[in-house]
Parts: C-alpha cells; structure tokens; sequence
C-alpha cells in the first residue's frame, strides 16, 4: 500500500475515500487536518449542520467550558495559539463555536466534510480490507481506514417518562437547544436535573421565569468557577510561554498546565491547615485546583472527606433556608467521583423567591401530564420544561452505529456487558478502525482537545508507518485487549471513582453496564504507554502486509 500510489481524489468516486471520519468535533477536525498531511483522500460525515460536535449541539443558557480558555485550545499550530483571543477566564459556547469555526476556515477543513449527515451502520470486509458505511443522505461509502471521532458526550438522553408527549407547553434538552434560543420571560418552568448543564443554566432561567421548580434527584458538588474577564497581561505571558506550558500538559495526570502536584496527604495536615489549603482554592475557584489541594483525595476516603465536608459547610453559608441547603448538600459520593462542576451564582439561586427546590429523590416524578407534570406527593403545571438530564456518554455515539468487524460480530454484542478496547484506541476484531478519546482512555478526565490531539497524532503516525512498511491492515489482538482492559479496571478500583454512581460508569443510564469507563491512571502515564507500544513497532497489534494473507503480531 503507498498513499502515492492511490487514485488522486480528482479521480476517486465520491463515494470511495482512503479515510473516512465520522464527526467533525474538535477531533474529528484535527483528525481531517492531520489526515491530509498523509496525502489521503478523506471524506468527513457530520450529523450536525456545522462544526463543533458538542459546542454545536449545547447552546442552553450559561453553557460554558470547564477548563480554562488558554488551555481549552488546540496546541498544534503556534500561529493559531497566538492570533486567537481569549476574552474570559472560561470560554463561553458561543465564543468556543466561534473558535472552532475559525479553524475550520483557517485550515480549509469544510471542503471535505459532509454536514447533515448520520452515519448508521458500517462493516469490515476482510477480502478487500476496507469498511463500507451507510449513511442517511449519501448511501454507502467505503475506505480502508474508518476515525470515528463520534465524541463522548454526544448522544443526549431524554428520559421516558410516560405522558412526555401529551404536555401541552414546549420542551427542551439542554443537549439539543434550539439555536435561535429560548425566551423564559414570565413562564413557569421546571427544570429536571442538577448536573452541569442544569448547575449553568439554572441561575440564568430563574431570572426570567415567573416562577422556576428544580427537580433534584442527587446533589451534586460544586465549586466556584470565578470566572472573569481575561487580562491583558495574563494572556501575553501565556502566550509567551505557550511551548513550555502544552510540553509540561503532556507530563500532568489531566492534561492541565499550571497546577504543581501536591506532595502532601490530607491527614498530615492540621485541620487549621486544611481549612486555609481549601479556603485559598475555593478563592482560586477551578475544579483541578482544588483536587491538587491534596494528593490522596482521590485515593483515601478519610482525606477525601475533609475536603467534601469543607464544600458542604460552604453550601449552608450561600443558602440562606436551613432545609434547602441540607437537600443541597452532597452525601452519597466523594468530592470529585462525579465531575465536579464550576458555578458562578448557582448555590445564591436558590435564595430568590421565584425559585424552588423539589426533592426528586424522596418524590420521584411519575409521568409528564398535559399542564405539567406529577410526582409521587404534588402536581406542577408549567409552560415549558428543561430537561438537563445529560448523555449517553462514552458509548452512546459508538452503539448508535451498527457496527460489525471483521468477522460479522456487532459492537453491541462485544460491549453488552461494558465497552471494551486497547487504550480506548482500538477494538480487537474491528481492524483499521480507530477511537478518537474511546472509552478506556483518559477522554473526560483531561484535558479533551490535548486528548484529542494525542490520539490523532498517535493513529497517524501509525498510518504514517505502515504506509512506509506496505502494511494494508491493522487491529489489536484479543490479548492486548483483555489486558488493557484488566488494567484500566485495576487502575480505576484502586481510586474513590466507582464508589459514585455516575456517568462515568453508565449509572445515568438505565440497564447500561456499570463498568468504570475513562482511564485515571494519568494523561502523563497513559501517553508513556501509547509512545513506548509504538516505538516497539505497535506491540500488541497485529499487522498485515500487502499481498500477504497471514495476520502475523508484531
């Protein structure tokens, strides 16, 4: 096989491509722009209208990323990292889309990305080592090598609750917000779901709703984002030192420059010390700041709780009713198992009159009536209802897709009882298909577009070396697999993570498997990994020569 040997794209039907990508996210828009550097033809299928992925879809009121804006950027084009600014602390969704369009138009990625289109089904031929996917606008297409780059949080999940389409007013998702927006101005709303895109756009709701009902089934920690304009002289100096800072992200557990690891446990500290460590990171506001306080919040339940009894003695300063705040107040997970989420006014909200809280666990909601909706104790009639009930993460994009490898087997089979994968990269018996940030790596817990650049770089490289070898196909063994699997499992028991019912391990999602699906055991460590599997020539893949049938482990 030689890229140089393949049909021009000039002469290649449109149908037929050398790589196709599925997503145009901040992955999926690397992956083209690395892609072309290889000289490939490459065919790009959205199901969204526009670039973006998760930006495009999420455009519910005070939709803000998590990860500070000069960290939240690509790194691989120096030009790019010093033209663009900044204006906040935390990039808004709009400024982020805005951001990603930018991109896209600088590096003239939209000529080979079909928008509106879904993918929904594909499988591997083994005699011609190529896949073939169908999609919904432009029939089959086929390449030898398939990205999918479908994102982890881009399936949303409405919740079934009987009688949804009888309710009279309007209902929306936070994942799938109308772009023209929504005014709430004099309507009774009610909001179901307090995880992030609830904690965001709440504050902002409750100020132009006659009257807001929040239906809460778990508290959640939450800490102040301390969000403010971006200075002049902070975004130069960043910028100034952006090489040293994306190098020293490379070597940090999330992905994430400018935290020095802690050194010391929770228990060597004085309690008089613990409170003036969490005191100046709630100042400091930033969820990664405050899990560096200590170096074992994450290991040890007994450290762990003093940082989480730390929040919750802040929750009942901010919420002036006494009841109100003990509902606010997180018991069933330890500070930091479940994303920790960034507010700025949410706690503060529910001091307004026009905003109540409902304990949706002690009085789950029964079904969805037309004027409103009811639970086990009250009716509640609304004009609008906000479901911020979150996503089928991880697996939810993947499954979606009728997929079946080299033997028939489906995905859906293989992942019955949990995803499966070598370094969330590849999936034994599903040859040149690649994950960008697959389940079994670090995806949601780094820094996500450094994730995503690593991954991409690490699948062009290896397309990189078997142009140079003639290799036409390649896939994970079996034991590579298990192993990996075995490992990440390890890692993940070994931290406080499981002990939460979250969506890192599907619990959001009814009858999914509970299996701990992102790596923790470190960006840092897992990069060390991928690197030294690559430098031994991808040990633990097997692959294939042209014109030779064997399948032989390198």
């Amino acid at each position: 096989m030689s890229w140089q040997a393949s049909a021009s794209v000039s002469e290649k039907p449109a149908t037929e491509f050398d790589a196709i990508v599925v997503g145009a996210g901040v992955g999926g828009l690397y992956a083209l722009h690395r892609l072309r550097g290889l000289g490939l033809n490459v065919g790009v299928f959205e199901a969204g209208g526009d670039v973006g992925g998760t930006w495009y879809w999420n455009r519910y009121p005070g939709c803000r990323c998590d990860v500070e804006s000069m960290e939240y950027s690509y790194s691989f084009s120096d030009d790019l990292q010093q033209e663009w600014h900044w204006p906040e602390r935390y990039g808004t969704q709009p400024e982020i889309l805005r951001y990603v369009n930018h991109v896209a138009d600088r590096f003239d990625l939209r000529r080979d990305i079909r928008f509106d289109t879904r993918v929904i089904s594909g499988h591997f031929d083994a005699a011609s080592n190529h896949w073939t996917l169908q999609t919904d606008r432009h029939g089959a297409v086929s390449a030898r090598f398939c990205i999918m780059a479908t994102g982890n949080l881009s399936t949303p999940r409405v919740p079934d609750f009987p009688g949804l389409q009888s309710f009279a007013g309007k209902w929306y998702h936070t994942g799938l917000w109308p772009h023209e927006g929504v005014d709430f101005t004099g309507l009774r709303v009610g909001v179901i779901g307090t995880g992030s895109s609830g904690v965001q756009s709440i504050p902002l709701i409750a100020k132009q709703a006659k009257h807001l009902h929040v239906f809460q089934r778990t508290a959640n920690f939450i800490l102040p984002a301390r969000n403010a304009a971006l200075d002049a002289g902070t975004e130069q100096r960043q910028k100034a030192e952006y090489a040293e800072r994306r190098r020293a992200a490379l070597a940090t557990p999330f992905g994430i420059a400018g935290h020095p690891p802690p050194v010391k446990s929770a228990l060597e500290a004085t309690q008089e010390e613990r409170d003036a460590a969490y005191e100046a990171k709630w100042a400091e506001g930033g969820s990664i700041s405050f899990l560096y306080a200590y170096n074992d919040l994450l290991l040890n339940k007994a450290a762990n709780d003093t940082a989480a009894e730390f929040v919750r003695r802040k929750i009942r300063g901010l919420v002036n009713d006494p009841a109100v705040a003990e509902l606010l107040l997180p018991r069933d997970h330890p500070i930091g198992t479940k994303r920790l989420i960034l507010d700025t006014g949410y706690y503060e909200t529910y001091n307004r009159d026009n905003v109540t809280l409902v304990d949706a666990r002690s009085a789950p909601i029964e079904e969805i009536t037309p004027a409103g909706l009811r639970t086990t104790e009250a009716e509640y009639d609304f004009d609008a209802i906000v479901f911020a009930t979150g996503f089928d993460a991880m697996t939810g994009a993947l499954l979606d897709i009728d997929l079946h490898g080299a033997a028939g087997a489906s995905l859906k089979d293989k992942w019955a009882d949990g995803p499966r994968s070598n370094l969330g990269l590849m999936i034994a018996g599903f040859p040149n298909m690649f994950l960008i940030t697959g389940p079994q790596s670090p995806s949601v817990k780094a820094q996500m577009i450094l994730a995503c650049e690593q991954h991409t770089d690490w699948i062009v490289d290896c397309l990189g070396y078997m142009e140079s070898h003639r290799l036409v196909r390649i896939e994970t063994t079996q034991a590579a697999e298990d192993s990996w699997v075995a490992h990440n499992n390890e890692v993940a028991n070994s931290t406080l993570y499981p002990l939460a019912n979250s969506w890192y391990m599907g619990a959001n999602i009814p009858g999914k498997p509970r299996i701990f699906m992102p790596y923790v055991g470190g960006f840092d460590r897992y990069k060390q990994v991928c690197d030294e599997i690559a430098a031994k020539g991808y040990e633990g893949f097997t692959l294939t020569a042209a014109k030779t049938l064997a399948l032989e482990p390198i």
